[in-house]
């Protein structure tokens, strides 16, 4: 046993000291969100800064580079970038990617990636991308990017080799696989993370991992803004803050960077509960389970025994319906967050490539396209034939499926597209990430009416929701946590309510008699409010109890259960009755996307990190 222990010990040693490293200092910069109050000032000033200093090697910026991640901020943060006379490393955060026109698609256009790796004296450098993505959740690294992370590192066997990581979230539960990350970085000699997101220069230990948050870019409420200055030198990361053109401030905090020796850890951290599958087993079980190597951020069309689906690799997909084997595959150029829609033999999506595709729903063959002038985030409603979808060019199209013509278009759409429109008696409903909500004629697309939320923050728009509409009533809930119901004739609110024991968000649905409007709150409640009162009232309240709440995505109905999502992953099945708990179904920690109803026993279901499973009910009659 002695000797054993000295030859563990050697190996340590050797594994520590093979690997030699040199001083260098080089500089993190975050959170500048061009495009907000001070952002572009404040990033210039930082530039200007940077650009006098002598002893910087290269610069990391780590995420939130802009305010909504538009193509116009994201043009300009990269005017001013592209002043910056050190080598730049950049990754995107969620305001990139969460309100983003492009789908996210700009920001690896103009950056040229997503992700970077690289080895400066003696270290390895490895920053990741996080979400959300086009839909509301807590932050994730997308599957692409995890499975990037897997063939960086069979690139690079040398494990001994310190390594540094950045990604814009700290690496905890704010990020939904957190624990996928880093047991892939123990996997290696990972000496310290680095992230923003937060504004504040903070300490962390992530899992045994040094961890470091780094101040906002912004000058928020001083005189001018600032970044940090990393020294590595004697096995230690020093941390200064740097105000641009003034004395850099002294040491904030020292983190010792050593090799932990993860690979014979014994210790347990805490990882996604997964038990809850075990206890409704005799309610719903798994027919079978695809995994994606990419996200998922799109729901399912069907066609005969197909399901079909898109990925943010830009693949469009369909799966056997019994088997869950891959039937065809269609590669557009762009991210797909569009979730398809199949009337007689053709498939029509969009993807952030700036196309509308129609696919042989048979085959995936292309049929026809139609160029848009920006990204298609929007998903289409097909009624008559005829495919209604949204864009991010300020238009709205009606396509007559066949051709792939277009038939009419709107185009006095503000702000950009991304949910499912609504068609209700004669129009198309809809509303826009610029506080803007539409009515138009389905026939003509002539605007029958309009309404505005009165907010100017475009954060708090009516845009993720899939409205819903009865009784000739519409029915839209916000991030402002408002609910609003409106004539459907007319546009004029009928009321309009926010409570703050009821804080809605945008995930809703319909009862089947019509009779309620399902809404989840920011609290895990569920909710049936009455869809004919002159009032916000609630007729109808689950037991069901989630904790804190964001996925946006809709409340399905399956004969007599409501199918509820989360954005970690829980399905819970729910009585139409009374709202109690039939069961619940955990298929991975990330936001679930729309449901899809096969029939009153089959069920399909996705998560946005690429998992997607069929699932059986047992249903009492």
């Amino acid at each position: 046993m002695i000797r054993l222990t000295l030859f563990f010990s050697f190996l340590f040693l050797f594994d520590d000291v093979c690997f030699a490293q040199q001083e260098f200092t080089f500089a993190q910069v975050t959170d500048t969100h061009v495009g907000g109050a001070t952002g572009a000032d404040d990033l210039r000033r930082t530039v200007q800064d940077l650009n006098n200093q002598q002893d910087i090697d290269f610069v990391i910026l780590s995420g939130d580079v802009t305010e909504f991640g538009s193509d116009e901020e994201l043009a300009l943060a990269k005017g001013i970038l592209d002043s910056l006379h050190l080598p730049l490393y950049v990754i995107p955060g969620n305001h990139d990617s969460n309100w983003s026109e492009s789908g996210a698609n700009t920001f690896r256009k103009v950056f040229g990636s997503e992700t970077f790796f690289f080895r400066h004296k003696g270290y390895m450098f490895m920053g990741t991308t996080s979400g959300p993505n086009m839909r509301m959740s807590p932050g994730q690294v997308p599957r692409e990017n995890l499975v990037w992370m897997d063939s960086v590192f069979a690139a690079n066997p040398d494990k001994g080799t310190p390594l540094i990581y950045i990604n814009h979230y700290p690496q905890d539960s704010s990020l939904n696989n957190w624990d996928q990350v880093i047991d892939r970085l123990k996997t290696r000699n990972v000496q310290l993370a680095m992230c923003g997101h937060g504004h504040n220069n903070s300490v962390y230990d992530w899992d045994g991992i040094p961890g470091v948050m780094s101040r906002s870019n912004l000058r928020a409420k001083d005189s001018i803004g600032g970044y940090n200055i990393v020294t590595i030198a004697n096995d230690t990361a020093h941390y200064q803050v740097r105000r641009p053109l003034s004395e850099t401030e002294a040491v904030w905090t020292q983190i010792p960077l050593a090799n932990h020796h993860f690979g014979v850890e014994k210790k347990n951290y805490k990882r996604p509960d997964y038990s809850v599958n075990s206890k409704y087993t005799d309610k719903i079980s798994a027919v079978w389970t695809f995994q994606d190597e990419a996200d998922l951020g799109a729901g399912f069309a069907l066609y005969k025994d197909l399901i079909i689906t898109g990925n943010t690799a830009g693949d469009v997909y369909a799966l056997q319906g019994n088997t869950g084997e891959k039937a065809w595959n269609f590669k557009s150029k762009g991210k797909v967050y569009s979730t398809p829609a199949v009337w007689k033999n053709v498939a029509v999506v969009g993807s952030s490539d700036s196309y509308i595709y129609g696919l042989n729903a048979k085959t995936g063959e292309l049929k026809w396209k139609l160029k848009t002038g920006k990204a298609v985030l929007g998903s289409p409603v097909i009624d008559g034939g005829i495919a209604f979808i949204g864009s991010s060019d300020g238009v709205f199209r009606a396509i007559e499926v066949r051709t792939g013509k277009v038939k009419w278009q709107f185009d006095q759409v503000a702000g950009y597209v991304s949910t499912k429109p609504t068609v209700y008696d004669n129009l198309v409903m809809f509303g826009s990430w610029e506080n803007g909500f539409y009515a138009l004629n389905k026939k003509s697309g002539e605007l029958s009416w309009s309404w505005d939320n009165g907010q100017k923050n475009r954060m708090f728009s009516a845009a993720a929701c899939y409205p819903v509409a009865t009784g000739n009533r519409v029915f839209i809930v916000a991030p402002d946590r408002y609910m609003t119901c409106l004539d459907a004739g007319t546009g004029e609110v009928i009321w309009r309510e926010k409570k703050d024991d009821i804080r809605v968000r945008e995930s809703m649905g319909l009862s089947v008699d019509g009779k309620d409007v399902y809404v989840k709150t920011m609290d895990g409640n569920v909710l049936g409010v009455s869809a004919s009162a002159d009032q916000m009232t609630v007729d109808w309240k689950s037991a069901l109890q989630l904790p804190y709440e964001l996925t946006p995505s809709e409340i399905t109905t399956c004969g007599s259960q409501v199918l509820v999502p989360s954005h970690s992953g829980l399905v819970s099945g729910l009585s139409a009755k009374d709202g109690a708990v039939l069961w619940q179904y955990k298929l991975s920690n990330a936001m679930v996307n729309p449901i899809t109803v096969l029939n009153r026993r089959e069920i399909v279901v996705s998560t946005m990190d690429g998992v997607i499973s069929k699932f059986k009910l047992e249903i009492d009659e």
